[in-house]
């Protein structure tokens, strides 16, 4: 499997599990290496600015509002500015997530069954994250997996243009160029 790895490094797992399984090698999603891993994010609609809040094997409503509370310290004062949270009905995000932000005074609104639509930002940022980062890496770990995520956010924050956003970055600021960020 490792020289699978060093010689394509660009298939990513399920370009890896296809050809073992050409090769005659049983390998399920519960395999070593080849275990399902729950990224937990939030997306500012208005800026798309992303934020990883956390990675786990084994998500749990007491995990996910321990990553919202994170979250809400991480943001500060500006935690207070969110009017609204969209999410979906995943039986993890319990009353005690809800609370976090239903205490900081925004409103959270849970999407409609089977309306895929409804998180149209976060199907897109997945897609998008899945094509031009984790497709291109064996992830051997969650805290590899953090590492990886913590790069991207960056650059999808930072640096990668967004249609929606006129071609800028989220946190681009108008009128920097990104030979200026460079320069800095």
């Amino acid at each position: 499997m490792e020289q699978l790895v060093r010689e394509n490094p660009r298939w990513g797992c399920r370009g890896i599990q296809g050809e073992l399984i050409g090769l005659g090698y049983r390998v399920g999603e519960g395999t070593v290496l080849l275990q399902r891993v729950h990224v937990l994010f939030v997306m500012e609609i208005q800026t798309r600015t992303v934020h990883i809040l956390g990675v786990t094997v084994h998500p749990t409503g007491a995990w996910t509002a321990q990553q919202a509370r994170d979250l809400m310290m991480d943001l500060g004062e500006r935690a207070g500015q969110f009017k609204f949270l969209i999410r979906d009905r995943d039986s993890k995000f319990t009353a005690a997530f809800d609370g976090v932000f239903a205490g900081n005074g925004t409103r959270v609104i849970r999407t409609a069954v089977r309306s895929p639509r409804v998180s149209s930002y976060a199907e897109r940022f997945a897609g998008t994250l899945r094509r031009e980062c984790l497709d291109h890496v064996l992830v051997l770990g969650e805290r590899q997996l953090r590492q990886i995520l913590a790069g991207y956010a960056r650059h999808y924050n930072g640096h990668r243009p967004h249609q929606g956003l006129r071609q800028e970055s989220p946190l681009r600021r108008p009128g920097r160029t990104r030979k200026n960020d460079l320069e800095s």
